[in-house]
């Protein structure tokens, strides 16, 4: 097999591979800044627990509509923010810490999710919600994915110096009279947005593998927020492009595909990244005992 066979030619030849290698793009473009974001505030699980919250949203949309791009977003963005405003109040009514309220309220959501699709529809529909279907990505998906991208570029831009000073010194923010509670807001309402627009194409299950796995591998090699995020970014989009030819030539689906190849490149970077690797590490303390 050639290199053009092996690597452009199905991008050539058929459209539905062209607008799923989009579709990586633009769910790379925005969901590496924002994974990166969740991981420098500690906040990698809660990206999960989103994830799981618009399912009884998008589901409820299913079943009334059926596969409506529109309903199905916005039941989701619904059912996802009522999930995060939810657990925010019992953190501040309660001792319960924000984890474990995230935790309670997403499990109750995905059981509500699946019990609803599994009542009203049928398997193949369970399956299609669960992980997605990436290659049969219409361009009315395509657009929405490209808008959040969009959306979230912007809104980044110009809520980015309060989000990193709140990452690492949130106490500052407040004595200079900044509403964090605002940018928290604002930030957790682009992380449910960027999931939705990843659960068109990859599901609610694997939606959150492409945002957390890249921008947990990029900081095994950048250190500063805007490398990271950049970083984060290219490896989401190889990641895409590598679990495609993966999912044609292999004819294995294409959402696990494209996780699995992320959580791949995690493992490198994990071992052999240029930053606090474990081989980095190795280096460092024989460097030492040298010295």
């Amino acid at each position: 097999m050639t290199f053009y066979a092996a690597l452009v030619q199905p991008f050539v030849e058929y459209g539905f591979m062209r607008r799923s290698l989009v579709a990586c793009l633009a769910l790379g473009i925005g969901c590496g800044p924002v994974g990166t974001l969740l991981v420098l505030r500690r906040m990698s699980l809660i990206g999960d627990a989103m994830a799981h919250a618009l399912l009884p949203g998008a589901a409820l949309a299913f079943v009334i509509t059926g596969f409506s791009l529109l309903a199905m977003s916005a039941g989701g963005f619904i059912a996802a923010m009522i999930v995060a405003l939810l657990a925010g109040a019992v953190t501040r009514l309660t001792s319960q810490r924000e984890d474990a309220s995230f935790a309670a309220f997403y499990l109750i959501a995905l059981a509500l999710g699946v019990m609803l699709i599994s009542t009203r529809g049928s398997s193949v529909d369970l399956m299609h919600v669960l992980f997605g279907t990436i290659l049969a990505v219409d361009d009315a998906s395509l657009l929405l994915i490209a808008a959040v991208a969009s959306t979230t570029l912007l809104l980044l831009a110009a809520i980015y110096r309060p989000l990193v000073v709140e990452c690492f010194d949130p106490g500052f923010l407040r004595s200079v009279g900044a509403r964090g509670a605002v940018y928290h807001a604002l930030f957790l309402a682009l992380v449910v947005l960027n999931l939705v627009a990843g659960f068109h194409a990859l599901g609610t299950l694997m939606a959150v593998g492409l945002m957390m796995l890249p921008a947990t591998a990029a900081r095994f090699w950048v250190n500063e927020v805007w490398s990271l995020a950049l970083v984060a970014g290219l490896i989401a989009f190889v990641c895409g492009f590598v679990g495609l030819l993966l999912s044609y030539h292999a004819d294995v689906p294409s959402g696990p595909a494209i996780v699995l190849t992320a959580g791949a490149l995690y493992l490198g970077s994990l071992l052999c990244g240029r930053r606090d690797s474990v081989l980095y590490r190795w280096w460092q303390q024989r460097q030492h005992r040298q010295a």
